[in-house]
């Protein structure tokens, strides 16, 4: 039987007593991709190779024939929503568990965000809230694979194609997940990445846009100017004016460390996996604890790994619970954001810019606390541990024990 001496918090042995594994994630691979792409004497996408390539050999690794490359995974989902027509008044149906990128380019739009609860175990949404939350005004549903799992993505495209919606996948945490063998990222009209630096891969910032339909998103990162519509002369540049856009594009520098980081990007992926899948397993009924389920017929790719706490099941609170882990010598931190989006000030006051409540003056939606409830839930009682695809296998086994040595000694 355990005592509390046992817990590193009180005194007893500490379960990880070694560094974890590191690794770098740049070198000279980069370095001379960059060295090349200085080499060319400009850092325009539209007169350098880099971008170029960069897009060349996602394009194969996703099997998609066109994609566009933006300045930041933000900027991607602005993109995709301005090419898929997003407009003034439309409302957008999307997670309530998400970064603010996801919301910025829907408000950007002047368009409404609404938010579809969740299941309670892989995080992602629940396709009968989304349903019940199409109105006449719904333009599109912005998927987020949150996490590198994927979506049920055959329920997603039912609700959209019944009711003539458009789909954008925001795969900025979910670099090579499949769902049913097909990566996500191409299902939807369009898919939406990141490369910031704390994604799977890094250019510093940047992202990715794959057109799985229309050939509008172009405009919507070059100031509304296609790129077939670009034509030097000397050191000047004739353009043709289509729709207003902001400045999106990615440098050749972006680019060029992406060429890199694509060579590495399988082993990245395979890597998580490998080590979420594992945890899972490890913790697979523990009493007190929640895995993070992966979706049926996906997989998933772990930008982290989110337990939950059963918290009827333990005697002490999650921040006691993270507390003790941290003595044991594993890291975590509770939850993954501190509240639901729509808790956040710009909804409760219906601002999205300055002096203005537009657009949120166009709809009588409001954003009160148990709207979602599942995803308040969530919130709530998760524990979220950090993945690194340089962990050794005794590091993740060291995480497992570190949990079940939590839990046991909290179980009722």
């Amino acid at each position: 039987m355990t005592t509390k001496l046992e817990l590193a918090l009180h005194g007893g042995p500490k379960t990880k007593t070694t560094a974890f594994a590191t690794g770098k994630r740049f070198g000279v691979e980069e370095a001379r991709e960059l060295m090349e792409a200085l080499e060319q004497e400009t850092l325009f996408y539209h007169f350098g190779g880099k971008v170029k390539k960069f897009l060349e050999d996602f394009n194969e690794i996703y099997g998609v024939k066109h994609s566009v490359a933006t300045s930041s995974g933000t900027a991607a989902i602005h993109v995709a929503l301005g090419a898929a027509g997003v407009t003034v008044g439309d409302e957008v149906i999307t997670s309530p568990i998400t970064d603010q990128g996801t919301l910025v380019g829907i408000l950007y739009q002047n368009a409404i965000p609404v938010f579809a609860d969740l299941d309670p175990h892989t995080y992602n949404m629940d396709p009968a809230s989304v349903e019940a939350c199409v109105t006449p005004r719904t333009k599109a549903i912005v998927v987020v694979h949150l996490a590198g799992n994927p979506c049920d993505m055959d329920a997603i495209l039912d609700i959209a194609n019944r009711h003539g919606l458009k789909v954008i996948e925001d795969c900025a945490q979910s670099y090579l997940t499949t769902y049913k063998g097909r990566l996500a990222g191409t299902f939807g009209d369009y898919g939406a990445f990141s490369t910031n630096d704390f994604k799977h891969i890094s250019t510093g910032d940047g992202g990715i846009v794959t057109v799985n339909s229309g050939e509008q998103a172009d405009y919507y990162r070059t100031h509304g100017f296609a790129d077939k519509n670009y034509h030097r002369f000397g050191t000047e540049v004739q353009r043709e004016l289509h729709y207003v856009a902001p400045n999106y594009r990615m440098t050749e520098l972006q680019g060029a460390v992406g060429i890199a980081q694509l060579k590495k990007l399988r082993w990245i992926c395979d890597r998580r996996r490998t080590i979420g899948d594992r945890i899972s397993e490890g913790l697979r009924a523990l009493p007190g604890v929640q895995i993070h389920r992966v979706t049926e017929g996906g997989e998933c790719t772990y930008w982290f790994y989110m337990m939950r706490l059963d918290l009827s099941a333990l005697t002490c609170t999650r921040e006691r619970f993270c507390e003790a882990l941290t003595a044991e010598g594993i890291p975590n931190r509770a939850g993954y954001i501190p509240q639901v989006v729509y808790m956040q000030p710009l909804f409760q006051r219906r601002q999205a810019y300055v002096n203005s409540h537009f657009p949120f003056e166009l709809t009588d939606r409001t954003y009160e606390a148990g709207h979602c409830p599942v995803a308040e839930e969530i919130l709530e009682t998760a524990v979220q541990i950090p993945i690194k695809e340089f962990y050794s296998d005794a590091d993740v086994e060291d995480i497992v024990r570190g949990v079940r040595k939590v839990a046991s000694y909290y179980k009722k």
